[in-house]
């Protein structure tokens, strides 16, 4: 059972003087404070667990969010930023004596630049409209989520996201060139720019990936790419799933490096089939995607190369996008993996975590494992060129104890990646899903350090808390360097 902060009975208490003061800051209908109306915002992606805020407020200008969070911070008002939602790790997940800053009505496009390549955009514009802003110039921006559709630049920013494009792009990080952020005291402070570096600490990349605590994202100036001349997809099925995974080694030893390269188990295949129809085979194990891109010449030798490779991997199926029709064909089968899973079972938990790519085929072996230890069935879904995990555990939470035995299965999987090498998570976050699994990674030295750059910014603990960070501990001491103690305790969160 996940757990939160300790409401403050104080601040519930001042709600509606809360929610009549946040008026007078963001007027109209900017300020929703009614429990009925709040339901929309009781959750996010981690669905699991609701939780009704204080008082939701809506600004529409960096002035608006400046003196929101002025005003909680000279209240000592928590508050937790928030963009569309979809975070899969309950980083979004609002707190019942806190704040829900939503920065949806932030989605204008501010600026395009073809000279220098880069688009200046407000947090809550989507992803996927960002691509289709500059694509009638031949441009794209690359970091695609599978939820690109719905997700918010704020939220890739905040969880450092990635896509099927990210093995040869790059992750969230390698495609922001500076932002604009509120601190919680309400300073307006901007990282970096339209230029591909600058002097001083790399303070744009601490912010990339710090899932809401350390302040509020209000701009952001991305990088955008020319289309390549060149895009063709393979479509590759095996015997086994280990088979699958060591031709994905096999294919990044030898050099070459996909524009996108991904893997579905069995379950996660017929899952998608029946619902897209893409064409997928439906007698294997394992179904390997690998898209090359670049000048023609290049992709078409690429692409003998890498039909060699899975041969010599005991490929069961092969088949070439021969159009761009039957490319995207390929790629809305896979990008309509998470709704298609959700088809064939009542619930599911979208687990994250990345390993080396050449532990994969062990990987995998292990998870089956685990699959069989905890009774639950598995639907798995992988970046895995990048050896980013996305496992899919399905269970029923009509059953009583499936949902317990759906989490300590995914906690298992954590655990694994750890033990190889890997990572708590790709692209999804810490949140609240893989807090308590952050010792299986950090010692205590490490997480206290981590948490002196959270006091850096926010010494009260207002923004985002609960998140990220096993225990809470207070900033005062995590100045003495060996000393122990401090502890906030949690208490449980409402789980559906």
């Amino acid at each position: 059972m996940l757990t939160m902060p300790v409401p403050d009975s104080a601040v519930l208490a001042r709600r509606a003087e809360i929610a009549a003061d946040l008026g007078r800051i963001v007027r109209g209908e900017g300020v929703i404070a009614t429990a009925t109306e709040m339901r929309a915002y009781e959750t996010d992606g981690l669905t699991a667990y609701r939780q009704v805020p204080l008082a939701v407020v809506l600004p529409e200008t960096v002035e608006q969010v400046s003196r929101v969070l002025r005003y909680a911070y000279d209240n000592g008002i928590k508050v937790v930023p928030r963009g569309a939602g979809t975070s899969l790790s309950g980083g979004a997940l609002p707190l019942a004596d806190g704040i829900l800053l939503g920065m949806g009505k932030f989605n204008r496009v501010l600026d395009i630049d073809y000279d220098n390549r880069c688009v200046v955009v407000q947090p809550g514009v989507t992803n996927l409209a960002i691509s289709q802003a500059v694509e009638a110039s031949g441009f794209y921006y690359a970091p695609d989520p599978s939820s690109q559709i719905a997700c918010t630049i704020g939220g890739n920013v905040a969880e450092n996201s990635g896509g099927v494009h990210c093995l040869k792009y790059g992750l969230t990080a390698n495609n922001v060139t500076g932002i604009e952020m509120v601190l919680v005291t309400g300073e307006v402070i901007r990282l970096g720019g339209k230029h591909l570096d600058s002097e001083g600490y790399d303070l744009l990349g601490l912010m990339t990936g710090s899932e809401g605590l350390l302040g509020v994202v209000t701009e952001v100036t991305v990088r955008i790419l020319r289309k390549p001349e060149t895009a063709r997809a393979v479509l590759v099925g095996f015997p086994t799933s280990e088979d699958a995974g060591q031709c994905v080694a096999d294919i990044i030893s030898a050099g070459i490096i996909p524009g996108g390269m991904e893997m579905m188990d069995r379950p996660a295949i017929h899952a998608v089939e029946e619902f897209v129809h893409a064409g997928y085979p439906l007698d294997v194990e394992a179904l390997l995607i690998v898209e090359l891109d670049g000048p023609k010449v290049e992709v078409d030798r690429l692409i003998e190369r890498v039909s060699r490779i899975a041969r010599e991997n005991r490929s069961a199926t092969l088949r070439v996008s021969n159009s761009e029709d039957e490319r995207l064909l390929f790629w809305t089968g896979r990008k309509a993996a998470f709704p298609a899973v959700g088809r064939i079972s009542p619930d599911y938990l979208c687990m994250d975590g990345t390993i080396p790519r050449k532990r994969l085929p062990e990987v995998l072996k292990g998870m089956a494992q685990l699959s069989r230890t905890h009774g639950l069935a598995v639907a798995n879904v992988f970046h895995a060129g990048d050896g980013n995990l996305h496992p899919l555990i399905l269970y029923d939470a009509n059953n009583a104890d499936e949902l317990d035995r759906a989490e300590k299965f995914g906690a298992d999987i954590l655990r694994l990646c750890v033990k190889v090498g890997g990572v708590l998570t790709g692209e999804h976050g810490v949140g609240i899903e893989k807090r308590d699994l952050m010792p299986e990674m950090f010692s205590a030295i490490e997480l206290d350090q981590q948490m002196r750059i959270k006091c850096a910014f926010d010494e009260r603990g207002l923004l985002n808390p609960g998140k990220v960070f096993p225990v809470l501990r207070r900033c005062a001491e995590l100045g003495r360097m060996h000393v122990r103690g401090g502890q906030l305790p949690f208490p449980d969160i409402p789980r559906f």
